[in-house]
């Protein structure tokens, strides 16, 4: 079993968002932790980051955040909501034998929702961390992670990696 971890949208302009019940600094700091542990057992961290389509100019913000990427990182940069559609974020994962997906980042109920149903779709086991995650309300968040996530993987949080 591979497992790759996924961070989703941990960019400027989310991370300073206001969002519940983690700010996006505490996102980060936990997501951070997350990519250290998993490059320092040669396991796959993707970056995901997302770009408004049809435009010339991204907002400012619109890149990772300061230090994230580092040189071993699969990057991919999507145009919708989810991290699969229209990138080659299947394709890597495969070519890396990864079977396994730890999912965190931003916006719980948005990029990392639609990132984990189309992965179940292309039959990955899925991996939750909780607190290295947050919503726009608190109760989007606390729903999807009690509620939703438990039918397509595990809920973990942070220190279960670290």
């Amino acid at each position: 079993m591979t497992s790759a971890l996924i961070l989703i949208d941990l960019m400027p302009r989310i991370i300073a968002l206001p969002l519940a019940p983690h700010s996006g600094e505490e996102v980060l700091t936990r997501c951070r932790r997350l990519a250290e542990v998993f490059r320092a057992s040669d396991r796959p961290v993707v970056l995901v980051r997302v770009e408004r389509p049809n435009t010339t100019e991204q907002p400012p913000g619109s890149g990772f955040a300061v230090d994230l990427v580092q040189p071993s990182d699969v990057l991919v940069v999507k145009r919708t909501v989810g991290a699969f559609h229209g990138t080659d974020l299947h394709d890597q994962l495969r070519d890396r034998g990864v079977d396994t997906l730890v999912l965190a980042g931003l916006v719980t109920t948005m990029g990392v929702e639609s990132t984990a149903r189309a992965a179940s779709d292309h039959g990955y086991e899925l991996e939750f961390v909780a607190d290295a995650m947050s919503g726009f309300a608190a109760d989007e968040h606390d729903f999807t992670v009690e509620k939703i996530f438990p039918r397509f993987g595990e809920v973990r949080d942070t220190a279960a990696y670290t």
